[in-house]
C-alpha cells in the first residue's frame, strides 16, 4: 500500500514540476508502477500474503464468534 501511495506522491510531485522532481525523468514512476504491477500480482501470491490476510480474517471472524457464543452461555 506504501507502495501505491508513493507512486501517487512521485506522479503528482513529477506532473506539477515541484522543485527537483521537475528534471526527474517519467521513466521511474513507470517503472515503480511495474515494480508495484509485479508485487501485487505475482510476489505476493507467490509468497502466500493474499492467504494469510484471508485466513487471518476468518481466524478473527471465527474468534469473535466463540466469544459471543460464551458470552450467551454466562448470561
Amino acid at each position: 500500500m506504501y507502495l501505491i501511495l508513493f507512486i501517487v506522491a512521485l506522479s503528482a510531485l513529477r506532473f506539477f514540476e515541484v522543485s527537483v522532481f521537475a528534471e526527474l525523468s517519467w521513466w521511474w514512476v513507470i517503472a515503480l508502477v511495474t515494480v508495484a504491477i509485479l508485487w501485487f500480482e505475482f510476489i505476493e501470491k507467490f509468497l502466500g500474503m493474499d492467504k494469510r490476510r484471508e485466513h487471518d480474517a476468518l481466524e478473527k471472524a471465527r474468534d469473535e464468534r466463540v466469544k459471543r457464543t460464551f458470552d450467551k452461555d454466562k448470561r
